[in-house]
């Protein structure tokens, strides 16, 4: 465990602020513990949620979107930033409803995979992950138009689907849950 003095990094100056609805960037000079003054930028941006929706056994995912980071179409679960002033759980309605077309009365059981967030970039970004899996109601019609890849809850199904994931976020919520399964028998 570090001292309180090893820990401790000084602001010397923010020469760089720019604020956007999607995140601020600010480029800093710091001065660590041994004095040293080192240049950093960081970034601060509302936390994400994504939810794992599963549906008879069946992993639901909508239909894949593009992604301006990558350049590309890709397949992901439902999510999106949490609103200021809103929980993590509060803002899982609206993307379900958004991305799947599901009623809060759909949702069976909604339970989170972590409950302080995991840190996305801790060295870069203040930002937040939080996890949750949506088991919906057995008796649920899914909407064809927003479901176009399911996966079975299978070691097969997840390894498939880890195939074909390419965002980190969401490989790191399927990984967990699968854990949790798997530590649960």
């Amino acid at each position: 465990m570090l001292s309180s003095s090893e820990q401790e990094w000084k602001l010397c100056d923010r020469f760089l602020e720019i604020r956007s609805r999607w995140f601020t960037l600010f480029g800093e000079h710091l001065e660590d513990s041994q004095g040293q003054q080192l240049e950093y930028w960081r970034i601060e941006k509302a936390d994400s949620v994504i939810i794992l929706p599963i549906h008879n056994h069946q992993i639901i995912l909508p239909p894949p979107s593009y992604r301006p980071g990558v350049n590309q179409i890709t397949l992901d679960f439902p999510g999106g930033r949490v609103p200021e002033g809103q929980t993590p759980q509060e803002a899982i309605p609206k993307i379900l409803q958004r991305e799947l077309g599901i009623e809060v009365t759909d949702i069976a059981q909604l339970t989170p995979l972590n409950s302080q967030g995991w840190a996305v970039n801790s060295s870069f970004s203040n930002q937040k992950l939080y996890g949750f899996i949506a088991n919906l109601r057995d008796d649920l019609k899914l909407l064809p138009e927003f479901v176009t890849n399911t996966y079975p809850t299978t070691s097969e199904g997840v390894q498939d689907l880890l195939e074909e994931l390419i965002c980190l976020q969401c490989r790191v919520v399927l990984l967990e849950w699968w854990n949790q399964q798997i530590l649960s028998q």
